[in-house]
């Protein structure tokens, strides 16, 4: 077997955080001796979830599929537990003095077969999960939800969770795409239908210029490759969304 050095687009501070959560719980758990230093393997998940190589692929980095698999699962574990609960995201939000909020489903691709039903999305016609996201008004991700089949819409996917009753709980404005139309509380929509009066049409482009910045949430999640196409269990698309989220206002935090 042939082996090459790659490099991945990250920095070496969100290398050291990772690596300082391995640590902190290897700690925790009286865990003595691995084949992989915490370092390492913070490495090796950072190239799993940014470039999406397989178990297999992490070969270079001299340990077992297995043991790969072992290594990311701990790790994507402890990095989505680190994610806000929706409450908390909100409450944030408030202190924050953020004006209004974007809500956004995403859809992540998965390689479910044509049997598999409930994960076929009619929407974006591949099979996936659902996944909500809160974002504020610049695009940073506040919160992200767990995962439901893909075939889910994202209003029945937005009540599932809970969001509707949070967000009108908190009082805060939220913008949402056509696909909301008829949630209660304070998520405002755009109009829909054919042949609209020049005020209703007007009133749409002021809330998708206020919206689009928010909606690019979704692409930041999916600058990770792992999510441009999961090969794993579909269930893991939630807790994977979560850690990626963590790292990704990681980013940005020591970005600013």
């Amino acid at each position: 077997m042939l082996f090459y050095r790659a490099a991945v687009d990250l920095s070496r501070s969100t290398l050291n955080y990772v690596a300082g959560v391995i640590r902190r719980h290897r700690k925790t758990i009286g865990s003595v001796w691995r084949l992989l230093n915490p370092g390492q393997q913070a490495l090796l998940v950072l190239v799993y979830l940014r470039k999406g190589e397989t178990f297999s692929e992490l070969g270079a980095f001299r340990v077992s599929t297995a043991t790969a698999w072992r290594y990311v699962e701990e790790t994507v574990a402890l990095l989505s537990a680190r994610s806000p609960k929706l409450g908390q995201a909100l409450r944030k939000a408030k202190r924050d003095g953020l004006h209004y909020l974007v809500l956004d489903g995403t859809l992540i691709r998965t390689d479910r077969i044509a049997a598999d039903r409930p994960y076929f999305s009619g929407k974006h016609r591949v099979h996936g999960m659902n996944v909500q996201v809160i974002a504020s008004p610049n695009g940073t991700i506040l919160w992200t939800s767990g995962a439901l089949p893909g075939k889910a819409h994202d209003l029945s996917a937005a009540r599932i969770w809970g969001i509707l009753r949070a967000l009108e709980a908190a009082g805060i404005i939220t913008l949402a795409d056509k696909a909301y139309q008829g949630a209660e509380g304070p998520v405002l929509t755009p109009y829909k239908g054919k042949n609209k009066p020049e005020s209703q049409k007007q009133a749409n482009r002021a809330h998708a210029r206020l919206r689009g910045p928010g909606e690019r949430a979704n692409a930041q999640l999916k600058s990770w490759k792992i999510l441009r196409k999961l090969r794993c269990s579909p269930s893991k698309a939630g807790h994977l969304c979560k850690a990626i989220a963590v790292l990704q206002n990681h980013r940005a935090a020591q970005a600013a």
